[in-house]
């Protein structure tokens, strides 16, 4: 049977998000933008006026309490990594952003979104701070404007080819937004197109030249308009549905049969009871896991700034979290019997034997 090749330092490193299982239960506290608009509520300030003290402190409690449950931890390199670093287990895995907290605005409506790497930083840089691998967030429409869609793409290729030049596995993060006249956040006419637009961006970006390893994606469709749970069921607001329960399966299921690397599912900001949903339907039709952020352990932030009554939060209802997703993802695909590697024993280094020291390139 045909092996199926892989290097070395993204064998290892993909080992590393996954816990023993195979299946990824990863937390992202990698969150800037939206977490100074969080903080900024509860101590009754502009969210400019939340500092670096104020993201690095909250963050780190995060870190503490919360990373030992995740097999992997995924953390900016700005406000988070450094306050945070001692406080990572050993055996958790590392994933550290590489973009720019926001986008820039641009397009035929200037509502369209152009992701920015992070200044003063980059793959070079995340390999030499010890991370596992690096993930790019990048918000995407394949029906925006030629130059936006050209703009995206060029920048995923990037991240990939440096992934591959420094060995490191590539998390690609992709979430949609509307910018159409008709389309809002939370509107019939966006939810209806989710399932295409996450169908779109899976089947492009899963694609062997952006050398991508893993895809964070989006539930592909809003569980808000499912006609199950369209009378309030996750926020006591009542909704036109969208589709059924039974095609909302057969949306995640397609987005299985179409990725060609492992799938994993984001929290996009949800409360946890609507991401348990998720999590399970996503999971129990293909997905290998998820990465949660929010959904996890916002709740937290009304405690700040007393980091003990936080951290008390944390350490009872974020650990609870933690426990409800393990058990809504216990159908999750382990990554090595996902398609993209058949089975643990397919496995192969692309370099192997005596000489291969001699061959493999390293950092160029």
């Amino acid at each position: 049977m045909e092996k199926v090749k892989i290097s070395s330092g993204k064998l290892r490193g993909i080992k590393m998000l996954a816990d023993e299982e195979g299946k990824f239960r990863m937390m992202a506290i990698d969150q800037r933008g939206s977490l100074q608009r969080m903080l900024s509520k509860v101590v009754g300030k502009e969210p400019k006026e939340i500092g670096f003290e104020d993201l690095a402190t909250f963050k780190k409690s995060v870190v503490k309490i919360l990373s030992p449950y995740s097999s992997a931890t995924l953390i900016d390199p700005i406000y988070g990594y450094t306050y945070a670093a001692k406080y990572f287990p050993r055996n958790v895995g590392l994933l550290l952003a590489t973009e720019q907290t926001g986008a820039e605005l641009g397009g035929k409506s200037g509502k369209e979104r152009k992701t920015r790497l992070q200044p003063g930083w980059d793959v070079s840089k995340t390999k030499r701070a010890g991370a596992t691998a690096v993930k790019l967030l990048v918000y995407y429409r394949g029906d925006a404007s030629p130059e936006i869609v050209q703009h995206q793409k060029e920048i995923i290729l990037k991240v990939g080819e440096d992934c591959e030049k420094y060995d490191l596995p590539y998390v690609l993060e992709l979430v949609s937004y509307p910018f159409k006249e008709d389309e809002d956040k939370d509107n019939l006419v966006f939810a209806k197109r989710k399932p295409e637009i996450v169908m779109d961006y899976t089947e492009e970006f899963s694609k062997p030249e952006y050398k991508v390893d893993i895809l964070k994606i989006e539930f592909p469709a809003e569980l808000k308009y499912c006609k199950e749970f369209c009378d309030g069921e996750f926020d006591g607001k009542k909704r036109e549905p969208a589709y059924s329960l039974s095609e909302v399966e057969s949306y995640c299921k397609e987005l299985t049969r179409i990725s060609s690397v492992p799938w994993v599912i984001l929290s996009a900001g949800v409360k946890i009871k609507e991401f348990l949903v998720n999590v399970k339907l996503a999971t129990d039709n293909g997905a290998s896991g998820f990465l949660g952020g929010r959904a996890i352990w916002q709740d937290a932030a009304q405690y700040y700034p007393d980091v003990e009554k936080m951290e008390e939060w944390l350490s009872t209802s974020g650990v609870d979290n933690f426990r409800r997703l393990y058990e809504a993802s216990k159908n999750a695909t382990p990554y090595f019997n996902h398609k993209r590697f058949k089975s643990f024993a397919q496995m192969e280094l692309d370099l192997c034997g005596e000489d291969w020291y001699r061959d493999y390139e390293g950092l160029k």
